[in-house]
């Protein structure tokens, strides 16, 4: 029987506490209309209220009307709080450029979040069934999603007005349907239900008679299989999301992910890492996104060209440059113009990209001492110092080589991006002498370790390689 099916699977998640006060959203067809019957007509055992909500979308004329009318009767009937309102979508769609089906679910939403508020409700039932929970899993599956966007739809859910509950996932279509026959519900049916032209029509006409063939308790097997994957998914994201956070990192313009050290990660977290990532950068995830996406991200850090590209939807660009890979939207730029800086002593010297300088005497108490620095005789350099960024024909004498190296040829042995090379940060004196190129090689100005009444260069930055 439907009724002891539902009661203990509500008593198992626990999806109904005592004194909970529950609103329906009430469409008028069979699964609401079941829904709300049941959870009024048992609402003494869990000594909660019930009330109904009903949104007419004014998408079908007085048909629709006919329908918020018909709930507003049942509701009268039986003594049921009801909050009907009417709403012309379509309008609402001209004037907003938006989706019928988006913009549909937007007003929806929007209405029963303020009823629950006005009504002072804990909790908003919804009319899914189990036959809804197979067509959404498989459905997701054929288009290709993955990792928890594989469970199917949640019993329960956490809003800003409570929480929203799905008692009927325990159940078929067919059972519901039998429910309304044996208490005379009479529910309206909407005729777009039956049409083929929608993909979820397809599968349940198609699809499920097919599998409840094979096992008429169908619905139970994907029931448990979206609780678990989804249970199994909260724990892996947990575990990815503390070791991503070592390797990837986030600005205004663009994220980055340390390739070796990603790759380090197991196999089952680099996937879920990626769709983290994903997740984060799109505001609203495109619909177009697929796991099949995520196999590309990941061929291209695992692939051996050393500067690679990808066009993901919705304008997000991912960039490989030797060991380091960007996710980004536009042009991959730190800085548009070169730029000539002076260091003044004890003076920190903040500049665009996260870079940071700070030049002080050896005497002198420097009250941070993290970063990489660089020692320096004064008497063999001519003051003041400058930071900029590099120019056509730069060279520089590496310490421990002989002769002089061009910056060129630095940036490429050192596998330094070619989008960060025109605004990486060099060193020089006020004879343009070249002292230091941060994160990679000093020059043979640096004296090792500081010294009496030496000069003393720190550096630090959000994401340069780091070297000598």
């Amino acid at each position: 029987m439907l009724e002891q099916t539902i009661k203990r699977f509500i008593q198992d998640h626990s999806l109904i506490e005592k004194g909970d006060r529950i609103m329906v959203a009430v469409s008028g067809g069979p699964d609401s209309l079941a829904l709300l019957h049941f959870l009024d007509s048992n609402k003494a055992e869990w000594e909660a209220e019930v009330m109904a909500a009903h949104l007419d979308h004014m998408f079908r004329g007085d048909e629709s009307y006919q329908e918020l009318l018909f709930v507003k009767e049942y509701c009268n009937k039986r003594n049921i709080p009801f909050y009907g309102e009417r709403v012309d979508v379509s309008m609402e769609i001209k004037q907003t450029n938006g989706s019928l089906q988006d913009m549909a679910r937007q007003i929806r939403y929007a209405f029963l979040m303020e009823v629950m508020e006005e009504a002072s409700a804990t909790k908003l039932a919804l009319g899914h069934h189990g036959d809804d929970q197979i067509e959404t899993i498989l459905m997701k599956m054929t288009r290709g999603a993955s990792g928890a966007g594989r469970a199917g739809i949640p019993l329960k859910r956490s809003i800003a007005a409570g929480l929203i509950i799905r008692p009927f996932l325990s159940v078929t279509k067919e059972q519901i349907e039998d429910y309304c026959e044996r208490h005379d519900l009479n529910p309206r049916r909407d005729p777009s239900n039956l049409k083929e032209d929608y993909t979820r029509n397809r599968f349940r006409k198609k699809v499920l008679p097919f599998l409840k063939k094979e096992n008429p308790h169908v619905h139970l097997q994907f029931q448990r299989f979206s609780e678990e994957l989804a249970e199994d998914e909260a724990y892996l994201e947990e575990l990815t999301r503390d070791k991503l956070n070592k390797v990837w990192n986030n600005t205004e313009d663009f994220s980055s992910l340390h390739i070796d050290g990603f790759l380090a990660m197991p196999q089952p977290l680099q996937r879920r890492g990626i769709n983290l990532i994903l997740n984060y950068l799109y505001k609203l995830r495109p619909s177009s996104l697929s796991s099949i996406h995520i196999y590309d991200v990941l061929g291209i850090l695992k692939g051996k060209t050393p500067n690679a590209s990808l066009d993901l939807p919705k304008g997000l660009k991912v960039t490989r440059a030797y060991h380091t890979c960007y996710f980004h939207f536009g042009e991959l730029a730190l800085t548009d113009t070169p730029y000539c800086h002076e260091i003044q002593v004890n003076k920190t010297l903040e500049l665009q990209g996260g870079y940071q300088f700070l030049l002080y005497f050896s005497s002198s108490l420097a009250e941070d001492r993290t970063g990489d620095r660089i020692y320096i005789d004064p008497d063999k350099v001519t003051l003041p110092l400058y930071v900029r960024t590099r120019k056509s024909g730069d060279r520089m004498k590496v310490k421990g080589l002989e002769g002089s190296k061009k910056l060129k040829t630095l940036f490429i042995d050192e596998k330094v991006p070619v989008h960060l090379r025109d605004e990486w940060p060099i060193v020089v004196d006020a004879d343009n002498h070249i002292l230091w190129v941060p994160g990679m090689k000093k020059s043979h100005y640096d004296l090792g370790e500081e010294q009496e009444n030496s000069l003393v260069l720190q550096f630090k930055s959000n994401h340069l390689l780091g070297g000598s």
